[in-house]
């Protein structure tokens, strides 16, 4: 069986990872480049992808002027075909929606308190 790879920005819930750690999947750090938390989102590539990739909403909302946006990280994930699940509070999902105007269908808003049962459904066999 191969085990799944799912990429986590910094501030992640532990718990989740460890979760996925029990359930034989592998967390891999991704850093939007500011953060120096993990592996460049950038390098993602069709050697390097991810199964899944996940982060809270402030992680991928850059500055204007900053090296990295949030469309670079959609575009990315929509290459590889890579489930983007933004982390929001589901009384905010209509708000985040709305910062992206152009949001692929890769990408997912995600109340933090379903990310287990989210990630379950993308990442079963």
């Amino acid at each position: 069986m191969t085990r799944k790879r799912v990429g986590y920005f910094q501030g992640t819930d532990p718990a989740v990872l460890t979760s996925l750690i029990c359930e034989e999947c592998d967390t891999i750090p991704i850093s939007n480049g500011l953060d120096n938390h993990g592996m460049h989102v950038r390098l993602l590539n069709e050697d390097t992808k991810v199964d899944v990739l996940m982060g809270y909403l402030h992680k991928i909302y850059a500055p204007v002027g900053e090296e990295t946006q949030a469309e670079d990280v959609f575009h990315i994930c929509q290459t590889y075909q890579i489930p983007f699940l933004v982390l929001v509070p589901s009384e905010l999902h209509a708000c985040a929606r709305g910062k992206f105007p152009q949001c692929p269908d890769v990408v997912q808003f995600v109340d933090p308190a379903d990310l287990r049962s989210t990630l379950k459904s993308i990442l079963k066999d």
